[in-house]
């Protein structure tokens, strides 16, 4: 059995919980004059299917790494196609990373896969299954043709035969992932898989090969868009959300929609990984087949420089203004044009614990952000604020959208937000 019955078995369907309207403005849908059009494919394309930007391990992570180890990274789909391949990284690492096995399977269940449905990973014009990383450097492996189902959760297991050193990691998975010490890369048994991880190690992309799906759409932001308050291992960040409706709506046309937030990330100074501006064009505009990204991203600027307590050195400092994170805003949106990129602005959601003069930069940059698309600023705006907030008092989340910490909202907010982004940008 190949992994595309196993896929297919795995595949989950639809999960909308509610109906939001997308709008800008009281009962006003977003006008539509700057959609991502939907055109005829004429060949299959490699578009990506899921993502994680990476961190260093300095950010709290596994300093000694790992030595003769096997990682199992478990991750979600969002479209689906013929063909697969995986990028692994060691761009936080401080030595060459040796690679002794990979391979990609169908989650069963946990850590164990669909018996017989995995297929090792190759490497290289030799097709070598193993492979050397340079430090600061990434590979993507050879194609694996097979189908891949969408909405489906493949784990992509990395034997380390050596010692690491510092891993680069993505920190916040709200998923399980999997070690065993040997090499278990090809073994679809739970049982090595001894130690439960809620990180991902090393994997930052999937792709598929698709002669349908329209490109893809990368989530950029902070711990709202990385999902944090979501139930873990429910799949139910907004991103994952927006994948749901997409499949919903367009089937095998459907779009990839990748998560590329990191928490605790600002737009203008480093805290945990680098700022938005640093990363933004390996973590959004570099990710294969991109056509768009939602930005949503700020919160952490202005909590930290405006009395929020915080652990990093670097902070954007207490003189900070709502004109500075707009001009990020605006430094990113030309980044993204200069590739053919279109950038959507996502309203910054409440955050209860803001002083007063960082909720009144809070309103402040809102009211910029919903202004932009009429100035032609951005391609577009989607009020998740809206989405999110207590209708009686906007600063404030609504409780069936809270998580408990009035900053992050609960699985039911996360598909509300998703459900405030037009599906008409995308046709």
């Amino acid at each position: 059995m190949g992994i595309a019955l196993g896929l297919l078995l795995a595949a989950s369907g639809p999960s909308l919980a509610r109906d939001w309207p997308g709008a800008v403005g009281p009962g006003k849908r977003t006008a539509e004059p700057h959609a991502v059009r939907m055109t005829t494919v004429a060949r299959a394309s490699w578009v990506a299917t899921w993502a994680a930007s990476p961190e260093a391990a300095s950010d709290g992570g596994p300093e000694h790494g790992f030595d003769d180890r096997t990682v199992r990274d478990v991750i979600y789909t969002s479209t689906g196609g013929t063909a697969i391949r995986v990028t692994i990284s060691n761009r936080y690492g401080t030595r060459p990373l040796d690679i002794g096995a990979a391979s990609v399977g169908a989650v069963l269940d946990g850590a164990g896969l669909v018996p017989a449905a995995s297929r090792a990973l190759a490497f290289g014009q030799d097709r070598k299954g193993s492979v050397t990383i340079p430090a600061g450097s990434s590979v993507t492996s050879d194609s694996v043709p097979d189908v891949v189902a969408p909405l489906t959760e493949l784990a992509v297991s990395i034997y380390l035969p050596r010692p690491t050193g510092p891993a680069t990691w993505h920190s916040l998975a709200q998923q399980d992932s999997y070690v065993a010490d040997g090499d278990h890369a090809g073994s679809s048994r739970a049982v090595p898989y001894d130690v439960t991880e809620h990180s991902w190690y090393f994997l930052t992309e999937v792709d598929v090969l698709s002669a349908t799906a329209h490109g893809t759409i990368v989530a950029f932001g902070d711990s709202i868009t990385d999902g944090l308050g979501s139930l873990a291992g429910s799949d139910d960040r907004w991103p994952n959300f927006l994948a749901r409706r997409l499949q919903a709506a367009y089937g095998d046309r459907a779009p990839g929609v990748v998560d590329e937030g990191i928490s605790g990330n600002r737009v203008l100074s480093a805290c945990i990984g680098p700022s938005a501006l640093e990363r933004f064009s390996q973590d959004a505009l570099d990710v294969t087949g991109v056509r768009a990204v939602i930005l949503l991203e700020g919160i952490n600027d202005i909590g930290y420089a405006t009395g929020r307590p915080s652990h990093c050195a670097a902070t954007a400092g207490h003189d900070l203004t709502a004109s500075e994170i707009e001009d990020g805003y605006q430094r990113l949106i030309a980044m993204a044009r200069a590739r053919g990129v279109a950038v959507y602005l996502g309203t910054l959601t409440p955050a209860s614990d803001l002083t007063p003069a960082g909720a009144a930069m809070r309103e402040a940059v809102n009211g910029w952000i919903l202004a932009s698309s009429a100035a032609h600023v951005s391609d577009g705006v989607i009020n998740f604020a809206r989405a999110v907030a207590n209708p009686g008092d906007p600063a404030y989340f609504s409780p069936a959208d809270n998580s408990g910490d009035n900053l992050h909202p609960d699985d039911l907010g996360y598909d509300a937000m998703a459900n405030a982004i037009p599906l008409a940008w995308i046709k």
